[in-house]
C-alpha cells in the first residue's frame, strides 16, 4: 500500500469564515497536499494553500493535529490503495478573495464555521474537523 504525508489547514479569513476546496469538483475538504521531497510540513503548508485557494499571505497559529485515513480518488470515493497520514494547521489570513492555481482543485470557498463539517467528503476529516471546532469557535471569539 502507498503512503504519503500532507500538510494543510483550517484557513480562517478576514470575515471569520473557513476556506473549503473542491477536489476534481466531485468532493471538498480542507487545503492540504503531500509534502514533495526535502520539504517539510510548514512549507508543504503554504505551498498547497496557496495552490487550492490563492491565499498567499497567512500566519499560522500553531499545529492542531495528525490523522490517517485513505486517498480521496478521483471519483470522489476512497482509494483504499493509498493510506494518507495529515497533519492540520489552524491558519488566519485577510485576503478574501480565493482564487485556485490548481486545475484538479477547480473551486475554493469560504465557509460559515459550524458549516465546514457538512460540506467536507471524507468521514475522516468530518471527524477532524468537528474535533477542532471549540478551538476555531474560540480564535474566532477572540478576533471580534
Amino acid at each position: 500500500m502507498k503512503h504519503s504525508y500532507s500538510a494543510g489547514a483550517i484557513l480562517i479569513g478576514p470575515t471569520n469564515r473557513v476556506a473549503v476546496v473542491s477536489q476534481h469538483g466531485t468532493s471538498w475538504s480542507l487545503a492540504k497536499g503531500t509534502l514533495e521531497k526535502g520539504e517539510d510540513k510548514l512549507t508543504a503548508l503554504k505551498r498547497e494553500v496557496e495552490e487550492e485557494t490563492g491565499i498567499t499571505q497567512l500566519e499560522v497559529i500553531r499545529e492542531l493535529g495528525t490523522y490517517s485515513r485513505y486517498l480521496i480518488g478521483k471519483t470522489g470515493g476512497e482509494d483504499k490503495t493509498h493510506r494518507k497520514t495529515i497533519t492540520l494547521f489552524l491558519c488566519t489570513t485577510d485576503e478574501v478573495k480565493l482564487e485556485p492555481q490548481d486545475p484538479e482543485n477547480p473551486e475554493a470557498r469560504w465557509v460559515d464555521a459550524d458549516k465546514v463539517a457538512d460540506l467536507l467528503t471524507h468521514p475522516k476529516d468530518k471527524q477532524f474537523y468537528q474535533e477542532q471546532l471549540q478551538e476555531v469557535r474560540n480564535f474566532i471569539s477572540r478576533r471580534d
